[in-house]
């Protein structure tokens, strides 16, 4: 087909990448733990990881994995937000030969519950913190085998203790638990110390990760990303991301990124472009355990020179409004990317005035793995794309029909390459659905490609909301608010928000004449992730409906704009 993006790559920047380089990711990452065993990896508190550490702790915990006897390719949940423990699990579930199931820690119980019934999760390994949740749900689920991490666990003896004690007794983040037979991830270690790590014939075609997401019926579904896709994904992004000229560390490899690691390792895009890739490249990833907290990250940032900033429009504009931020040292960062959601040309405008790196923009899904788009990160200036096909990718806009349509019209986004996965997990019609028998995978977005290559998203097909990069499907929301006694119907939609993008409203038609928009705010509290909970509530006599009785969100979103 036409690649007319080529033409517009940068310097430097081949067309292809070779996607049989590796094996498998079990590869990659033991070439890596090999090649910079004495560089730093990972930081997060104040201690530090080196590429030795993270293979010694990995080999220890996966070689305890084997000796619970799953089977080749058992699903393996992982339920913890930004800390140390969390890489050494991916690398430990990878080389033992299972299944990662990246899982959103602040996830309520019924989601939970989906998920890892869903996937046949056998084991999870989860921070104290939420192990409350698991502890409602697992008796209906598969999982037979836990490991319970606490924060403090990889700090060092006296530090983990303190850090320990100030979560469980000073700042009270642990709920009380019962899970018998739970392990800690300190005795996991200790065990398999003891233990041989088995060798793994791990292939291209076994499945690395199952990634969750949803569509457009807003049932969660399993994106099946095979080692070989997740391993393209990491060498695109290094074509893409990481070169150029630049002078050789004392070890003679190349000089060491410092990737700031804010994204939550649960989500694609922090998953690919910050743990793996950093592994990869040999760089050190700086860990932000709860970005939320902008002051504290901003403290953490201002003892690093880094170079790569991955995030998502919402972190970029909180940390530009914070005072201490223009302060840090910028003299390293060479790229800046955001993704997850639109990047604003406001906070782009402004990130190049106080970084002076340009704020570049990607695109990709878990069903990508996640990067298949991104602008150049030679670029100047806020260009409203999302950029042009990376290495080995091709991008084409259909019509309803299938077929491609001329350049300047709009259509649907589609995307092929090796990073595009194997399809869903347990699902074969929606596979069917959305990936073409040419290998094209259907992204539901709606876009333009000018003649240069370049994509400019104009709609979405999809009624998915999308809340600080994270996906809401409106149907769990109006599953939810339904269950009200007071509701007599209900529909979920998204509406403009200039701190997350997007933020969830639903419009109710009342059941109970009473019904206050606390009493549905109150109600969705424990029932609901924070992000998917509605920020407003409409009420109305009636909601607009086909003539089948289908209702119209498209209407209500063309109607209202929050309160």
């Amino acid at each position: 087909m036409d690649k007319p993006w080529l033409a517009h790559y940068p310097p430097g920047v081949p067309a292809e990448i070779d996607p049989d380089r590796y094996r498998s990711l079990v590869q990659l990452l033991e070439e890596a733990f090999e090649k910079f065993a004495a560089r730093p990896a990972f930081v997060c508190m104040g201690k530090t990881l080196a590429f030795r550490d993270v293979d010694r702790l990995s080999r220890q915990l996966a070689a305890w994995l084997q000796s619970l006897g799953l089977e080749r390719g058992a699903r393996v949940a992982l339920m913890m937000p930004n800390i140390l423990q969390y890489p050494v699990a991916i690398a430990a579930v990878l080389r033992a030969g299972y299944t990662v199931v990246n899982v959103n820690p602040l996830y309520s119980a019924p989601e939970l519950e989906h998920q890892l019934k869903d996937s046949g999760a056998q084991a999870i390994i989860i921070l104290e913190n939420f192990a409350h949740t698991l502890q409602k749900v697992m008796s209906a689920t598969a999982v037979r085998h836990v490991v319970v991490a606490a924060m403090g666990d990889l700090l060092g003896a006296i530090k983990g203790r303190v850090v320990d004690f100030a979560v469980r007794r000073v700042k009270k983040l642990v709920p009380p638990f019962h899970l018998p037979g739970a392990v800690t991830f300190r005795q996991a270690l200790a065990w398999g110390a003891r233990l041989p790590l088995e060798p793994v014939e791990v292939g291209p075609d076994d499945i690395a990760f199952l990634q969750y997401t949803g569509g457009t019926t807003g049932v969660a579904k399993g994106a099946i990303l095979l080692h070989r896709n997740v391993a393209a994904n990491v060498l695109q992004s290094d074509a893409w991301l990481l070169t150029g000229d630049r002078p050789a560390a004392a070890d003679g490899l190349r000089a060491q990124e410092i990737f700031v690691c804010a994204l939550p390792l649960y989500h694609i895009f922090g998953l690919t472009v910050c743990a793996l890739l950093g592994m990869h490249a040999g760089g050190l990833n700086v860990m932000i355990t709860n970005p939320r907290n902008i002051p504290e990250m901003v403290k953490t940032l201002s003892g690093y020179r880094f170079t790569l900033f991955p995030g998502v429009n919402t972190l970029f504009n909180a940390l530009l409004h914070n005072a201490e931020f223009a302060s840090l040292d910028f003299s390293g960062l060479r790229v800046s990317v955001g993704g997850g959601m639109a990047v604003q040309k406001a906070v782009a405008d402004r990130w190049v005035a106080v970084t002076g790196s340009p704020l570049c923009e990607g695109y990709g899904l878990s069903e990508t793995s996640p990067v298949a788009c991104c602008t150049p990160i030679n670029i100047k200036a806020y260009s409203g794309t999302i950029g042009i096909p990376l290495p080995s990718t091709e991008a084409a806009i259909l019509d309803d029909d299938g077929k491609p349509v001329p350049h300047g019209e709009q259509g649907e986004i589609a995307l092929r390459g090796p990073q595009v996965m194997a399809g869903y997990w347990n699902m074969p019609e929606e596979t069917a659905r959305v990936l073409t028998p040419d290998g094209f995978f259907k992204t539901g977005d709606i876009g333009i490609m000018d003649e240069r290559g370049y994509i400019r998203i104009v709609d979405r097909k999809k009624d998915m909301i999308l809340v600080s990069g994270f996906n809401v499907y409106p149907n769990d929301v109006e599953a939810v608010v339904s269950q009200h006694p007071g509701v007599l119907e209900c529909a979920a939609i998204g509406v403009p928000d200039e701190h997350s993008g997007e933020v969830v409203k639903v419009v109710v038609v009342k059941r109970d004449p009473a019904l206050t928009e606390q009493d549905i705010k109150d109600f969705c509290r424990d029932r609901l992730t924070g992000y998917k909970r509605p920020r407003h509530v409409e009420f109305r006599e009636e909601l607009p409906k086909s003539n089948v009785g289908k209702i119209l969100r498209r209407e209500l979103r063309a109607g209202g704009q929050g309160a």
